[in-house]
């Protein structure tokens, strides 16, 4: 869980991110509150936060049990009814609330139902609670834009490194410009070949709808593996290894460190490079890299 807080008229409101959404204590929400923790247990013994939790439910969460929701709904609203936040989710598999232990413990409850939470507690606490979770909300996405173009220029840096390397060990003397730049065009969809499995045309074919090219698109994690691969493969070319030996292990390097992160992120899915085989690479590689006879022509630099 991501854990971060936000200020409401004073009270400190923590907020917790459970399979990539976002839920706020109602703990923390009461805590200036006459009453404290008992207004939770107040609150779901109202009918119509049953009938609330029960849509949301129904809308959001596909294993929620509707046969014992229906039960509990005909029970809620009697003086003798009780429904705790442990027996709401045992009996009917219900995601929305969840009961935390331990540091940042208490009652916590998807944003829908928090705002919900908040109107019956007091509509002015309400207000200033979406304001606050909004500005949170704000600040990520740009926290989050500025990161995704840190890495996009960090990819971009990377490159030139790696097409200096290309000009000192691979560009013979006496080229025309056109040879050059093919030459280039073919290193970046060997990196492309080893991280997308695509060339940069293969890509713009497969995806004639979509501006920019396959790096513009890719994902966060992608531009990060993709910034050491062009530093590794500038390695590699000083060392003077042929295309197809730094194909694979660009690939392998590739996956290796897609893996790791994925293991480590809990809110992207990425798209893994599959293995290749010496003989793809190898194939690939030949599209990839100027033939004996001389340039090859129809790939263009990403």
């Amino acid at each position: 869980m991501k854990n971060r807080s936000i200020t409401v008229q004073g009270t400190s409101v923590g907020i917790v991110s459970r399979n990539e959404q976002d839920y706020i204590s109602l703990t923390d929400m009461v805590r200036h509150f006459e009453g404290g923790g008992a207004l939770i247990e107040q609150w779901l013994k109202n009918k119509d936060t049953v009938l609330f939790l029960g849509v949301w439910e129904q809308l959001s969460n596909p294993d929620f049990n509707s046969l014992e929701f229906e039960g509990i709904g005909r029970e809620s609203g009697r003086n003798s009814f009780y429904l705790s936040v442990k027996k709401w989710i045992e009996a009917t598999g219900a995601i929305g609330l969840h009961a935390k232990v331990g540091r940042y413990g208490g009652t916590y409850a998807h944003r829908d139902i928090a705002f919900e939470f908040g109107s019956w507690l007091s509509p002015e606490f309400k207000l200033y609670l979406i304001k606050e979770f909004q500005r949170l909300k704000d600040e990520e996405a740009r926290a989050a834009s500025l990161e995704w173009s840190f890495q996009r220029t960090l990819a971009k840096v990377n490159y030139r490194i790696h097409t200096d390397a290309i000009q000192e060990q691979l560009i013979p003397r006496q080229l025309t410009p056109a040879q050059t730049a093919q030459v280039y065009a073919s290193e970046a969809d060997l990196l492309n070949v080893a991280l997308f499995g695509l060339t940069a045309a293969q890509w713009r074919q497969a995806h004639p709808e979509q501006t920019g090219n396959m790096r513009d698109s890719a994902a966060l994690e992608q531009l990060v593996v993709l910034s050491n691969l062009e530093s590794l493969n500038a390695v590699l070319i000083h060392q003077g290894l042929p295309p197809p030996s730094r194909l694979m292990q660009l690939n392998g390097v590739a996956i290796k460190q897609m893996c790791s992160l994925v293991e480590l992120s809990t809110i992207k899915q990425l798209n893994l490079p599959t293995e290749l085989s010496l003989s793809q690479a190898k194939s690939r590689a030949d599209l990839a890299c100027p033939s004996d006879d001389g340039p090859h022509d129809g790939i263009s630099p990403v």
